[in-house]
């Protein structure tokens, strides 16, 4: 409770700390991994998703957008997969203390579940092309001997 306070105190929000809840959603990266099923906790469609994002992207995504942030370490209880890589849980502020809409845009969690699947893809790091080119080297048959009869 000490952390939603002092976040709460962070933004400025002028509400009771009980209903700061109520103001931001929560998104795993789970829900937008296209490697995941229904079943394992995705939540947009496959063709929507993306390939393994992280919360470090997702916060970005959002943070750009002028959305209000903030990322726990937190898993999901359908996440196997224990690494780092795929902890985190981010908090995404949609609404105002007053009710209403932070962004018009984001009218719901599918909308923003929506938009970071669709802007994570154009992100430098995922659009870099990896340094040094094609470095695989062309094999010939050099090993081959012809044997010859010895008399």
């Amino acid at each position: 409770m000490l952390k939603w306070l002092s976040f709460y105190i962070k933004f400025g929000l002028s509400c009771s700390p009980y209903d700061v809840e109520a103001l931001f959603i929560c998104i795993y990266p789970i829900y937008i991994n296209n490697k995941k099923t229904l079943a394992e906790g995705r939540r947009i469609p496959y063709e929507k998703g993306v390939d393994n994002p992280s919360c470090a992207e997702i916060r970005d995504v959002l943070t750009a957008a002028g959305l209000n942030v903030y990322v726990e370490n937190k898993m999901h209880p359908r996440e196997w997969n224990r690494d780092v890589q795929f902890r985190g849980r981010v908090r995404v502020q949609v609404k105002q203390a007053d009710g209403s809409l932070c962004q018009d845009k984001f009218t719901s969690r599918k909308d923003v579940m929506f938009y970071v699947a669709e802007m994570i893809p154009k992100l430098k790091t995922r659009t870099q092309k990896s340094g040094g080119g094609d470095t695989s080297s062309q094999q010939g048959e050099g090993g081959k001997k012809s044997k010859k009869k010895k008399k």
